[in-house]
Parts: structure tokens; C-alpha cells; sequence
């Protein structure tokens, strides 16, 4: 009987693997999740408060209605213009898009800004880095690394002579 034909599992998708299993992946699309959620709030934010009032302030233009007819017919709007097979640049489409950009942006810097002011462990301890040697330590490694010297040990680091105290 032949030994069944083993078949080589390439390295990335090892990797892959390895890569799905971290916490970071879950982490991650609990984000994007949370992040499509912020953008639906984002978008009515522009839309239903930021617009009317810039409309407003210069006149009572409607932003999501400026646009530009490159060929065809124009109507009252730009969903009547495109029904109607024109060809349009929506100029006021691509400035609500530009100011949610900036919403989002300007959000998401004063979240990473408080994330790294708090760079809290899982602990709940505020992380520091780890302490160096304490003098005791130090006195105790040169006496390690001298006893290694004088007994000929492999490994053993040439010492130089301390002056006398």
C-alpha cells in the first residue's frame, strides 16, 4: 500500500493563518464595523445639518444640487438630470463627500490622540518601559564576570583591572 500523496502547505498560507488567528484581525473588523456605523452618522451629519446651514450662510444653495451638465438635458435636480441620461460632474456630491472626509479625519486623530495619551494595558496599569539593573545587580554581574574570567571559563569575558578604591 503507497503512502497517500502529501501536499506541501506553502509558507503564506502559514502566514495567513497565523495572520487570522491574532486577536489583532478580530479587532479589526469590530472596527470596520464600528467604523461603517460612524460614517451612516457622519454622512446625516453632513447632509441634514452641515449642508443647510453653509446653504444658508451663502444664500440658500442646496450643495448636493450643484452640479455640472456636460451633455443632455438639465433638470430641477441631479437625480431628475441623471434619470435622464445626461452626463453630470455632481460638484456638490463630491463637496459632502470631501466634508465627511474631513468629520471622519478630524475624529478619528482625537481618538488616536486619546489612545495613545491613555496607552492603558490590559491590566488597567499605564505601561512603562522595564526598569534598568539596580546598582546591586550590576556589582553582582561584574563579580559573576570576573569569577568567570579567573577560572578560565568558556564565554568568560576579558575583564579589565578595576583601579583600587
Amino acid at each position: 500500500m503507497q503512502p497517500p500523496i502529501s501536499m506541501h502547505e506553502p509558507a503564506w498560507l502559514r502566514e495567513f493563518k497565523a495572520f487570522i488567528m491574532r486577536g489583532s484581525v478580530v479587532d479589526l473588523a469590530v472596527g470596520l464595523v464600528v467604523g461603517a456605523a460612524f460614517t451612516s452618522i457622519v454622512t446625516s451629519f453632513v447632509e441634514d445639518i452641515i449642508n443647510p446651514v453653509i446653504g444658508l450662510l451663502i444664500g440658500g444653495v442646496d450643495f448636493s444640487n450643484i452640479f455640472v451638465v456636460m451633455s443632455g438635458e438639465r433638470r430641477a435636480s441631479l437625480q431628475a438630470t441623471r434619470d435622464g441620461g445626461a452626463a453630470v460632474l455632481a460638484v456638490g456630491s463630491f463637496i459632502n463627500t470631501i466634508i465627511k472626509f474631513l468629520i471622519v479625519s478630524f475624529a478619528i486623530f482625537w481618538v488616536v490622540k486619546a489612545l495613545s495619551k491613555l496607552r492603558v494595558s490590559e491590566l488597567g496599569k499605564v505601561e512603562t518601559p522595564p526598569p534598568g539593573p539596580t546598582p546591586t545587580e550590576s556589582l553582582l554581574a561584574e563579580i559573576r564576570d570576573e569569577l568567570k574570567v579567573q577560572r578560565g571559563l568558556p564565554g568568560a569575558a576579558v575583564a579589565t583591572p578595576r583601579p583600587p578604591a
